[in-house]
């Protein structure tokens, strides 16, 4: 079974990736139809590169569908975390990571569309290896490569539009 988790997003992401959504829903389907069907009157379907390419974006555009219904049935909306110092999603963190001063949003990649700030994951590895911290702490999380990679905390403030 998947492993539900609450993902937070500005209201302009989610209101985006809704917009999206309905789009995808409505007009982007119709016009899978239409070239699904379009390409279905060419004939052999055994060799026809245009019905088995529309089909294949249809498969694509359904994953995308489901995974923004997932996504926005489970969104933590616009509330902004309190200003508390507490490492949680929708928090700008400033951290030296393995030395280097970085500054990034916790939070959904995708709502990093539009935003000028690099955004990374709660449910990464540097993201479940910060949340609950505050300036000052130092933690270490394993890099995909198995890297212990040390974090130090520097500052801790709610994300703003």
């Amino acid at each position: 079974m998947a492993q539900t988790t609450t993902t937070w997003l500005t209201k302009d992401a989610y209101d985006r990736l809704k917009a999206e959504l309905d789009h995808l829903r409505t007009e982007g389907r119709a016009e899978i139809a239409e070239k699904i069907e379009s390409a279905r009157s060419e004939g052999d379907l055994k060799e026809n590169g245009g019905y088995h390419a529309a089909r294949e974006e249809q498969a694509k555009q359904e994953a995308r569908i489901n995974h923004l219904t997932e996504l926005l049935r489970n969104a933590e909306v616009g509330e902004t975390p309190p200003d508390d110092g507490i490492i949680e999603s929708g928090m700008v963190v400033t951290a030296t990571i393995a030395g280097r001063e970085r500054t990034f949003l916790l939070g959904s990649r995708e709502a990093a569309l539009g935003l000028d700030i690099e955004v990374y994951s709660e449910n990464s590895p540097l993201g479940r290896a910060l949340i609950d911290h505050k300036v000052g702490d130092t933690v270490t999380y394993e890099a995909p490569n198995g890297a212990e990679i040390e974090v130090k905390v520097i500052e801790v403030k709610p994300y703003t539009t």
